[in-house]
């Protein structure tokens, strides 16, 4: 009489699981397992059950019972791959379903499981490379060249250790901007003289969006900022400009020396002026897994690519 009843209470179950009604077949596995509490089967119903509820852990529970009241039948590490793949332990899960394959080599819905959670795996560790990309923003390590020319152009460390600062918390201060807003305001920032300038003439940012709309546009604007640098008493000046409103000079058009090299990826142009050393990267942006975030910096010629002509007079390295 009770294994009539028992079977009666799974079918039951099964009944109000395939209606979609998960929490009444929960139940009725639980009233079955009370009946017969070492039928493997029940409990896999009811890990597939408390599954589709979103109850992970007492899901997982049920399959590990699965597993030990039925070490060899396949079902059993079949759940508990699904509960893993639900709760994104994706290695864990691979491993569950290579050994329900072991058991049932034949499973092709098995195969397909292992295919998908390698794939979601693979995404799941590249949107983190890409979060630690967006949130590790770490511009010093790409010029320790340039750190090594300062140095040896200019001669007094103090006075280049500055401007290097000034150049990396420019060039980070941008990727955030474009990491948060996906856009980055087209801006000339100075490092201004502590002593020197008469900070209430001069700022250190000057903005410069309509710079690049016209040959006349562009004149003018390099005019004022070689004035500008020279009285406010700058030592360096750092441009930052995205590419999308560029529409004079477009310095990624060209052949030969000119030829662009980045394809036509979004970004933005950082140009770093001194008396000393001038240079110009381009900072390329992708969207990968829904999040727009900055690739390596790439350095260009400023010869053939300058966004700006060259803002302080050339001054010769000291001896």
């Amino acid at each position: 009489m009770a294994e009539a009843e028992e079977i009666s209470l799974k079918d039951k179950g099964n009944e109000f699981f395939k209606a979609g009604n998960y929490l009444k077949a929960a139940a009725l596995y639980t009233q079955a397992i009370k009946q017969d509490p070492s039928n493997p089967t029940l409990y896999s119903n009811r890990a597939a059950a408390f599954l589709q509820l979103v109850k992970l852990s007492k899901a997982l529970a049920d399959a590990e019972m699965t597993i030990k009241l039925n070490p060899q039948w396949e079902k059993g590490y079949f759940r508990k791959g699904c509960i893993l793949e639900a709760m994104e332990q994706y290695d864990d899960a691979i491993n569950a379903f290579q050994t329900a394959l072991q058991y049932n080599p034949q499973s092709a819905e098995v195969s397909r499981k292992i295919k998908r959670i390698s794939q979601l795996a693979k995404d799941k560790q590249r949107a983190q490379e890409v979060e630690n990309m967006r949130s590790n923003v770490d511009m010093a390590k790409h010029l320790d060249a340039l750190k090594s020319e300062m140095s040896e152009k200019s001669g007094s460390e103090e006075s280049w250790k500055d401007v290097f600062s000034f150049l990396v918390g420019t060039m980070e201060t941008a990727v955030k901007s474009w990491h948060e807003t996906s856009k980055v305001d087209a801006r000339v920032y100075f490092l201004l003289d502590k002593e020197k300038t008469d900070t209430e003439k001069y700022a250190p940012v000057v903005n410069i969006d309509k710079a690049f709309e016209s040959p006349h546009t562009h004149s003018s604007c390099f005019s004022f900022l070689r004035q500008y640098a020279e009285d406010s008493f700058s030592t360096a000046a750092c441009l930052v400009a995205p590419k999308s409103i560029i529409s004079y000079p477009q310095v990624w058009k060209g052949q030969g020396s000119r030829k662009w090299k980045h394809g036509l990826h979004d970004g933005f142009f950082v140009q770093f002026e001194s008396p000393l050393v001038r240079k110009l990267w381009f900072i390329p942006s992708s969207n990968e897994k829904g999040q727009v975030f900055c690739r390596d910096p790439e350095i260009l010629d400023i010869s053939a690519h300058e966004v700006l002509p060259r803002i302080f007079k050339e001054k010769l390295p000291s001896l």
